[in-house]
């Protein structure tokens, strides 16, 4: 039963993540900004009601919810493999391996979370939800395929493409903690009766 639950918990922090692994706003207009704006601090929610209604049915929810955990598990082994070779010069070919694994989950996460992310809000990439995050979703996937077509080519030594895989893992962390203090704020947010009503008031 515990088990279950901090399964039900971790899936649940990433649930709603389009890319897996991630502060916003999620506003549509300029009238809805400015009508926000009188409101004071209420700050408008991450989904309206009916994104949120399509998220709860999407089975790309659940895929995300499991995607998301398992990118952050094989980074963690493949950092780690990262940091033994640059540290003892060994185990080369399961470095290399592992971050072409991180690369894979990656880019399965990204084409998945895109169609997740236009069934919700109506757009493959840059919602204004998460506008931002895609944002930076594009710097580590853009420095993850780098590493790709650095090693295909021969143009890095296995060193440097090594401190290249560390830039790209720094830059998924960056992006990481970008959703994960999104989603965190939208579930307290959710659970706030005051912002609620707040939001309620806006919609009348």
């Amino acid at each position: 039963m515990l088990a279950f639950s901090a399964l039900e918990r971790l899936v649940g922090s990433v649930d709603s993540c389009p890319w897996g692994a991630t502060t916003g706003r999620h506003v549509r207009d300029f009238d809805a900004r400015a009508h926000a704006a009188t409101r004071g601090n209420a700050a408008r929610p991450l989904y309206t009601p009916e994104e949120k209604r399509r998220r709860d049915a999407s089975p790309w929810t659940l895929v995300q919810g499991v995607l998301a955990p398992a990118q952050f598990a094989v980074f963690l082994i493949s950092l780690g493999f990262v940091l033994h070779y640059l540290a003892a010069g060994s185990g080369e070919m399961a470095a290399t391996a592992s971050v072409l694994a991180k690369t894979f989950v990656l880019y399965t996460i990204m084409v998945t979370g895109a169609i997740w992310e236009k069934e919700i809000f109506g757009r493959y990439l840059f919602a204004p939800a998460f506008f931002w995050e895609d944002a930076m979703s594009m710097i580590v996937i853009g420095l993850h395929t780098a590493y790709v077509a650095a090693l295909l080519s021969h143009a890095l030594d296995t060193q440097h493409l090594m401190l290249l895989a560390l830039a790209a893992y720094a830059c998924y962390v960056v992006n990481a903690a970008q959703f994960v203090l999104k989603l965190r704020a939208a579930r307290l947010a959710e659970k706030d009766p005051w912002h609620q009503a707040a939001h309620g008031m806006r919609q009348a």
